[in-house]
């Protein structure tokens, strides 16, 4: 099995289920994407460029986006919390997850994958 989706798997509820639902909209929406394991988290990459990663930390699970500078759409749902580049979705349970949000973002994120984290 993927490390990745070992993670994913030894969550407890409610955020195993939160993290398999955005495996499947991330997959489903963009499915050239790899699942990969990186800084011990699963991370979406298309080759070599990131794409986002999942995170279950403290009480809800982070999506996060390295390129969250070219996102237009939805950013008021985007926390970047005291972080210079990445924004994230923070999901506490499976009905906050709001499926048109996230694939709205997966795709302008997609859009820009081959520039820079920094937008110039």
């Amino acid at each position: 099995m993927n490390p990745a989706e070992d993670y994913i798997l030894k969550q407890s509820e409610p955020y195993r289920s939160i993290l398999l639902h955005l495996q499947m909209v991330v997959e489903h929406t963009l499915p050239e994407v790899e699942l990969k394991y990186k800084w011990r988290l699963p991370c979406y990459y298309l080759g070599k460029r990131p794409i986002c990663y999942m995170n279950k930390s403290k009480d809800y699970v982070d999506v996060g986006f390295w390129h969250s500078a070219y996102i237009t759409k939805h950013l008021e749902h985007l926390v970047s919390e005291n972080r210079k580049v990445v924004k994230s979705l923070r999901y506490k349970s499976l009905k906050a997850v709001d499926d048109i949000v996230l694939v709205d973002i997966l795709k302008e994120v997609y859009a820009c994958k081959d520039e820079s984290f920094y937008k110039r």
